[in-house]
């Protein structure tokens, strides 16, 4: 329960006070770097078709993940910071109390453990279209990358049951989010020359005719 003592996931149920409570949480912040359309069909259309590399060897623990940003924070924590709204946190750095919108569900969080940081391009679907081939400090950098829109924070069973899967798989629930997290995978795949199916571009062709 949150020290506002709400239910864990407040959605508009027709409770006038519960939709109030949703709005005031939900957070300006967004990943940086996510491209215009037109951007985004550019790069889309430069991206390599290829049949997915084999998972042999694959490891998360390859891309070492939530790496010290300073100041007592990991990569984790500065993401829950950006995404969150009135997010406050002690000398370790970690979030007391805010509020997080996830834009994959519409839901709304007041406690950072329901919430996850999402890999857009997942680790998994990196390895097996290019990153096998990388260096670790590379696979460190991606898997930390503040700078692309390659980490968002979200609701965290949403984003399990995402996983490793592709666009041409999985797509947020929240049909008018689709067209920005299409933008944003592409933008990350064209920045680190990962491939992409045939049946992955043709997903996100039909992610951004909803833009």
């Amino acid at each position: 329960m949150s020290v506002l003592s709400v239910p864990r996931c407040l959605t508009a149920l027709g409770a006038v006070g519960v939709l109030t409570l949703t709005l005031t949480g939900t957070a300006t912040a967004a990943p940086p770097g996510i491209p215009s359309e037109s951007t985004a069909r550019a790069q889309l259309a430069a991206l390599t078709v290829a049949a997915d590399g084999s998972m042999a060897g694959y490891d998360r623990d390859l891309f070492p993940h939530w790496s010290n940003q300073g100041n007592n924070c990991n990569t984790r924590e500065v993401v829950l910071k950006r995404d969150g709204s009135g997010v406050t946190s002690g000398s370790d750095c970690y979030p007391d109390t805010g509020s997080w919108y996830s834009p994959y569900d519409g839901a709304t969080w007041y406690q950072a453990s329901d919430v996850d940081i999402d890999h857009v391009v997942p680790l998994a679907e990196a390895w097996r279209t290019g990153a096998a081939r990388w260096t670790t400090s590379k696979r460190q950098a991606f898997a930390n990358d503040l700078d692309s829109p390659q980490l968002i924070a979200v609701t965290d069973n949403v984003n399990q049951e995402k996983g490793d899967d592709g666009p041409e798989e999985w797509q947020p629930p929240r049909t008018a989010y689709r067209c920005t997290y299409a933008k944003m995978w592409i933008s990350v795949k064209h920045e680190y020359r990962l491939t992409a199916t045939g049946a992955e571009k043709s997903a996100l062709s039909g992610m951004l005719d909803r833009c």
